[in-house]
């Protein structure tokens, strides 16, 4: 399956890893792992590791990203990790590089690049890039394995959700093997200021039945604005405040931004992938987003959602 991708990173001696927007911890972790790996595996190689930050996942760094000139991009190959669709993708410039590859595990939306593995019976793309490592023989690191086992983590609910499959602790005990301090990864991910708590209590107060299996929660601009925080920890940081409800089997929660609506659609009975998709997002069955145009969009998503809930 890793052939190709292989067979890429061989024949490229700069390479350049992106991933998407707004990151998340497997979208940090599967970077942060692939970069170390292809080092440690091939030391002559130059590598670089580019895109935005999300303050959240900041601690997952296990070095800068990197900022670049277009320059490099010429004779580069370019790997985007954990991605379904070009707009996503943090920096564009991928498409300048001289050959580009992708890794994934999201529902398939667009083909993106020359290469790509996109298998989505892995819980993340770090389960994923550690599957490539294992079955091809690469070096993996320390910190290597502990990015990816962070982005494991991350993805699969702390092995909750049920992506979760016996490859998943498979893929997890190879990268134990590297002795790492799994306490480290947990105090950082999930202790929180208590700001972050209190923001969290205030959301859990605006919580809307749309019907006794829909929930929402709706928050307009100048509402966003007037938290200490980004809009990514008011959109995907607050959806599952939501996620324990007894009874209520899909949520989602909007956000207005500069950017358009943040819309974050999760689900613990149905597949809320073809709204997404609908809407111009993507993600997984169960876990998926996408930006709306407008509050009167962020509707027609909702009554999407509800009509789905109804058919069963």
């Amino acid at each position: 399956m890793f052939e190709k991708i292989i067979e890429l990173i061989e024949k490229y001696d700069r390479i350049i890893i992106h991933r998407h927007k707004n990151p998340d911890g497997d979208a940090i972790g599967s970077q942060m792992g692939l970069y170390h790996i292809i080092k440690d595996t091939y030391p002559e190689k130059e590598v670089y590791a580019v895109g935005d930050l999300t303050p959240r996942y900041a601690f997952m760094l296990t070095r800068p990203i990197d900022e670049i000139g277009d320059e490099l991009y010429a004779g580069a190959l370019a790997i985007i990790l954990d991605t379904s669709a070009r707009s996503l993708i943090s920096d564009e410039r991928y498409t300048i590089a001289e050959a580009t590859a992708r890794m994934d595990h999201h529902l398939f939306v667009e083909k993106i690049a020359d290469e790509e593995v996109v298998c989505t019976s892995y819980e993340s793309c770090a389960g994923l890039v550690a599957a490539m490592a294992k079955e091809c023989g690469l070096t993996v690191s320390s910190a290597a394995a502990k990015a990816l086992f962070t982005g494991i983590i991350t993805d699969s609910g702390r092995f909750r959700y049920d992506s979760t499959s016996s490859e998943t602790f498979r893929i997890a005990s190879f990268l134990m093997e590297r002795k790492f301090d799994t306490s480290d990864i947990y105090k950082n991910l999930y202790a929180d200021e208590l700001s972050f708590i209190q923001l969290r209590a205030k959301f859990v107060l605006k919580i809307q039945l749309a019907t006794k299996k829909v929930a929402f929660i709706y928050t307009d601009k100048a509402e966003a604005e007037s938290y200490d925080a980004d809009s990514f920890t008011i959109s995907r940081g607050m959806v599952n405040v939501m996620g324990e409800i007894r009874g209520v089997e899909s949520w989602v929660n909007f956000t207005e931004s500069d950017g358009g609506v943040l819309c974050e659609i999760r689900s613990n009975t149905h597949n809320i992938n073809p709204i997404a998709v609908k809407y111009g997002g993507g993600g997984h069955q169960k876990a998926s987003g996408a930006t709306l145009k407008d509050r009167g969009e962020a509707m027609a998503l909702l009554a999407d959602l509800i009509a789905q809930t109804e058919e069963v």
